[in-house]
Parts: C-alpha cells; sequence; structure tokens
C-alpha cells in the first residue's frame, strides 16, 4: 500500500512550506520515490529477517527461505519447516524464534494485519506486541505497507543523521530531540521521513 505518488509530493510539498531546509533541499535532489510495501504477513516477517543486516544482506535471506518455503512463504509452510530449514536459509536461531511465533500469531487469528487499530500508537502497541518486533519495526510496517502518513520512526539512524543535517545541527540530534523537532511538520512527518531515507540514500526494507 504505502504513501501513494501523488500523495508523497503533495505532502512534500507542504512540508517546504513549513521547513524552509526541505524546500532547499528538494530543489537539490527531488522527490524521493514512493517506498510501498505489501499489507500482511510476508512484508512483517521481511522486516523481522532485516533487522542488524545489510538490505543486501536481508534480501538474500529471503531468496534462500522463498526457495525453501515455496515461493508464497506461507504461515504455515514456515510452521512445518525444521529448525535445520530454517537454519539453511541463513536465519539465526533467535531470528527463527521471532518468526515461529509471529506465524503462529497469524496462523491462530491472534493478530489480524487486516485489522489493525485505526490510532497509531494503538496499532504500534499491538505491532510491538509481537516477538521480535520493536518500535522501529512496527512504525516502518505501518509507514510502507498501510501507508501512514504520520508515522515518525524517530529511533531511526539514517532520519537522525539527515534531519540533523537538514535543520544545520552540528551533532546527531537524539531520538527525543527529533520528536520535538518533528511536531510542527505533523500530519507529513512520514513524508519527512522517507524524503530523510532519500536525502540520506538510505535503503530500509
Amino acid at each position: 500500500m504505502g504513501i501513494a505518488a501523488s500523495h508523497l509530493r503533495q505532502s512534500l510539498d507542504s512540508l517546504a512550506k513549513i521547513e524552509p531546509r526541505f524546500k532547499t533541499r528538494l530543489a537539490e535532489i527531488g522527490y524521493p520515490p514512493p517506498r510501498i510495501r505489501d499489507r500482511g504477513y510476508q512484508t512483517l516477517l521481511r522486516t523481522i529477517l532485516g533487522q542488524q543486516v545489510s538490505v543486501a544482506s536481508a534480501n538474500a535471506v529471503w531468496r534462500k527461505l522463498s526457495d525453501a518455503l515455496g515461493g508464497e512463504m506461507e504461515p504455515h509452510a514456515l510452521l512445518e519447516a525444521s529448525d535445520a530449514v530454517l537454519r539453511g536459509a541463513g536465519l539465526s536461531r533467535q531470528k527463527s524464534s521471532y518468526a515461529r511465533s509471529l506465524a503462529e500469531l497469524i496462523v491462530s487469528g491472534q493478530l489480524d494485519l487486516a485489522a489493525l487499530p485505526a490510532d497509531d500508537e494503538a496499532a504500534i502497541a499491538e505491532l510491538v506486541a509481537v516477538k521480535g518486533i520493536g518500535r522501529w519495526s512496527a512504525e516502518v510496517y505501518l509507514l510502507f505497507a498501510e501507508g501512514r502518513p504520520d508515522i515518525w520512526p524517530a529511533g531511526d539512524l539514517a532520519v537522525q543523521i539527515e534531519v540533523g543535517k537538514l535543520l544545520g545541527w552540528k551533532e546527531r540530534p537524539s531520538e527525543a530531540e527529533i520528536r520535538d523537532a518533528a511536531e510542527c511538520w505533523r500530519p507529513h512527518r512520514g513524508t519527512a521521513a522517507i524524503f530523510a531515507w532519500h536525502s540520506y540514500n538510505s535503503e530500509v526494507i
């Protein structure tokens, strides 16, 4: 789903009016491409697999897991796979545990990714209750897979670095500092994050 290209441009134009430094940088690098992922289990699983590894490494693990489980990567298939199969695909013991936990929640119906709460903080709270999902992973999922426009992943290192540069700060701001700085950007904070990644030239998932 994600934030559509037309909405992303409109939102960034509005953001540039609020913060002139965004306008200056926008003139230099242009509009970012949309960052859109499918809503549902596969995207959340991919987010787990991508934690603390490079995008290239995460993609390699994903391809191996897809080959092992079948293209559709159904949660039932993951639950039926042996530890050896998951290990062969490149999953650590911890990530295997997280992946199985997610699959169990989906299969049991305890987690319905098609019916997360409309309130952003409530949706984040529901996602972080999943084993292996922290606030950053929940925010990235809601931004890319659900296109929620005001999600602000202030704990992301690239966002901190780039927002600090854009605002002319001498040192990288803390998570708390850029949360405070971004309050005036509501309801365009998701666009601000996408633009920060674009400016930093960083892939996420």
